[in-house]
């Protein structure tokens, strides 16, 4: 079982889950033995029992598209895996508009699933600087209790707009705390996550996957590179849980210190307003 500890002042609350620490890694700095990756297709046993797929095929068999299964190290009491497809060398930047149109319908749907549970928060860590333990890529859903405070940010004002595609707009708000980072939004205000239609999922997949792209090239500029262009793209993403939903994109090519992490306050070293221009203009070009 998971422990939510409450700092004595402020209320924030750790979470104490010690199955954590028997996660396995396939990052390449640490010495192993030949690795077999429990997410690609043929090692269905090596993972608990799945709970949803897309695609043909009998349960943890050969044969899906997208596959859910709940986490074996989980941080909450409801903790699930949301594998993006059955390549472990593709990104979901770099998946067909199909196949990402199919990983948005897995997470609407996951979300419905657990909505009655709790808060769903369904988050994307890519890359291993950005907290993935497996090289495979995939998305985690995670449920945390009504009663639990989450001290996440709310919707902020639209300003900084990169592109508007449809139903969906993303841009760079002032708030920004990290360089490039980018919300997507729905035009429509008031909906949770789990009232995207079936029509607009496609869409919000195009939304996500053009917006991602832009970034990694942003990052490369040599006008102020914060990445070479042979490192790896890493970055978090995550869907807020509440009413008024969103994604929030955050690139990690750069790391907090010791002033952010003693003051909370954070450093951002692109100003919001340059980096939707920079944004803009990749995305223009193509």
């Amino acid at each position: 079982m998971a422990k939510y500890v409450p700092d004595v002042k402020t209320q924030r609350r750790v979470i104490i889950s010690t199955a954590r620490t028997r996660r396995p890694s396939a990052a390449p700095e640490k010495k192993q033995t030949t690795f077999v990756c429990p997410f690609c297709e043929g090692n269905e046993k090596m993972t608990p029992p799945e709970v949803y797929r897309i695609g043909g095929g009998e349960k943890d068999a050969p044969g899906w598209l997208v596959r859910v299964v709940p986490n074996k190290f989980p941080i909450t009491d409801v903790h699930e895996v949301i594998i993006h497809s059955t390549d472990d060398t593709l990104p979901i930047e770099r998946l067909p508009a199909e196949q990402m149109t199919r990983v948005m319908t897995a997470y609407r749907d996951r979300y419905v699933a657990h909505e009655s549970d709790g808060q769903v928060l369904i988050f994307c860590n890519q890359g291993f600087g950005a907290g993935a333990s497996l090289k495979h890529p995939h998305t985690q859903l995670v449920v945390v209790p009504q009663q639990i405070n989450l001290d996440s940010v709310h919707l902020e004002p639209i300003a900084n707009v990169v592109f508007e595609e449809g139903s969906f707009v993303a841009y760079c708000p002032d708030f920004s705390q990290w360089p490039y980072e980018v919300w997507i939004a729905p035009k429509q205000k008031g909906n949770k996550f789990s009232d995207v239609t079936d029509g607009n999922l496609a869409q919000l997949g195009g939304v996500l996957r053009k917006t991602l792209l832009a970034i990694e090239k942003a990052e490369s500029d040599p006008v102020q590179e914060i990445k070479k262009p042979e490192e790896p793209f890493i970055y978090n993403y995550y869907i807020y849980h509440g009413v008024n939903w969103f994604i929030r994109i955050i690139p990690r090519s750069v790391s907090r210190a010791g002033f952010e992490l003693g003051t909370g306050l954070n450093v951002n070293i692109v100003d919001p307003t340059i980096a939707a221009e920079r944004l803009r203009t990749i995305i223009e070009k193509g």
